[in-house]
C-alpha cells in the first residue's frame, strides 16, 4: 500500500503492523503525481490519503482523483481538517473542491471526532467512521511543569493571525490577570518571522521568549500549565492530543472540533470576521488558570486505544484489497 504523506507521526501511529508501505519517502508525495501514479498503480492494493496540508488540496483535485478511480486503486481518505488552517475564511475553495473530488472517490472515509463527520455527512453526503486520535507524545518522568505558566506558540503570519503582537499582548493580559505568566515559544527554522513587538516585550521582561528546536515541543508544551493553540480555522489539532499525553490544559478557538477531540479544553471565540477576538482569548486563558492542570494520558489507555485504531484500519485494509481482487 502507500500513505499520502509518506512520514508523519499521525500515519505511523495509525499504521498496523505488517503492513508494507512502497513509494519514496520524501516529503512532496509522487503519489500526488498522476503521471507517477499511472506508472505504478500495479505496485499499490491499498492507497491511504490524509487530507489536511494546502499543498495537498491543491493537487489532488478532480483530475487526480478521476485517475485514481480509472485505475480501480481503492482509495481510503482521513480527514484531518475540512477547512485549510491558514485560511481567515471559514470555507475555503481549493478544499472543498479537493474533498468534493477525493471523497467522492474514496471506498472508506475516516475522520477524528463524531462533529467533523456530522460535517461531512452533511456537505458531502458521505458517512465517516470515526476514529480516536492516537498518543503522539510520552510524558518526561524528569520534566516538572509550572503552574501559572502559559504558553504561546507563534508560527507563520497568515490571513488570519495577521498580527502576531496582537495576539501576544490578549494572551498576556490573560496570563497576568490570571496571576501567571506568559511564554513565547517559536520554533528554530521560524526564528527570524519574529516581530519587533514581542522582541521588545521580551527585552522589557513581560513574557519569556524561548527559541527552541522541533523535537523539544513536546518538552516544552510539558513544561506549561496552559498552551494556547491558536489554529484559526481548522478541524483537529496534533498539538491539543501532544498536551493531552504530557498532561497540560490547552486553550483552543471555538472554531473546528477541537473541543470533541478532548472534552477538556478551554475554547475562546473569534470576531464574525474570522479574526482574532482578543478579549474572549484573554479571559479563556484566565478561566484555564484557574483549573488545575490534568495529569498526563494513562500510557495503558492510550496503548490500547492505539491497538485499537490500528486494528480498525487493517480491517478497512483488507476489506478493500479484497475487493479490488474480485474486480
Amino acid at each position: 500500500m502507500a500513505t499520502i504523506p509518506f512520514a508523519d507521526p499521525y500515519v505511523e501511529a495509525v499504521l498496523p503492523p505488517g503492513v508494507v508501505r512502497v513509494g519514496p519517502s520524501g516529503e512532496l508525495s509522487p503519489w500526488l503525481d498522476v503521471s507517477y501514479l499511472e506508472a505504478h498503480a500495479g505496485d499499490l492494493d491499498v492507497l491511504h490519503l490524509h487530507t489536511g496540508p494546502g499543498h495537498v488540496a491543491a493537487v489532488a483535485g478532480q483530475c487526480w482523483s478521476e485517475t485514481v478511480r480509472r485505475l480501480g486503486i481503492p482509495l481510503v481518505v482521513t480527514v484531518h481538517n475540512l477547512h485549510t488552517p491558514d485560511d481567515a475564511c471559514p470555507r475555503d475553495n481549493d478544499m472543498d473542491a479537493h474533498l468534493t473530488a477525493v471523497l467522492a472517490t474514496a471506498e472508506v472515509v475516516f475522520t477524528l471526532t463524531r462533529g467533523a463527520a456530522d460535517e461531512i455527512a452533511e456537505r458531502f453526503g458521505r458517512t465517516a467512521i470515526v476514529v480516536a486520535h492516537p498518543a503522539v507524545a510520552v510524558a518526561d518522568a524528569e520534566l516538572g511543569s509550572e503552574r501559572g505558566l502559559v504558553g504561546l506558540r507563534l508560527g507563520r503570519i497568515s490571513a488570519a493571525v495577521p498580527d502576531p503582537g496582537a495576539l501576544v499582548r490578549a494572551a498576556l493580559s490573560g496570563a497576568v490577570s490570571g496571576g501567571g505568566r506568559l511564554r513565547v515559544l517559536v520554533d528554530a527554522a521560524d526564528e527570524h518571522r519574529i516581530g519587533s513587538a514581542v522582541r521588545k516585550l521580551a527585552a522589557s521582561g513581560d513574557i519569556d521568549l524561548v527559541v527552541h528546536p522541533a523535537e523539544e515541543w513536546p518538552a516544552q508544551l510539558q513544561q506549561l500549565h496552559v498552551a494556547v493553540l491558536p489554529e484559526p480555522c481548522g478541524s483537529h489539532s496534533r498539538d491539543l492530543e501532544t498536551c493531552r499525553d504530557v498532561g497540560t490544559r490547552v486553550v483552543t478557538p471555538s472554531c473546528g472540533w477541537f473541543a470533541d477531540q478532548w472534552s477538556d479544553v478551554v475554547s475562546y471565540g473569534k470576531h464574525e470576521q474570522g479574526r482574532l477576538d482578543p478579549v474572549s482569548l484573554t479571559a479563556a486563558i484566565g478561566a484555564a488558570l484557574t483549573r488545575p492542570m490534568p495529569r498526563p494520558a494513562e500510557r495503558e489507555w492510550r496503548e490500547a486505544q492505539q491497538a485499537a485504531v490500528r486494528q480498525v484500519h487493517a480491517d478497512v485494509y483488507a476489506q478493500v484489497a479484497a475487493d479490488r481482487s474480485w474486480v
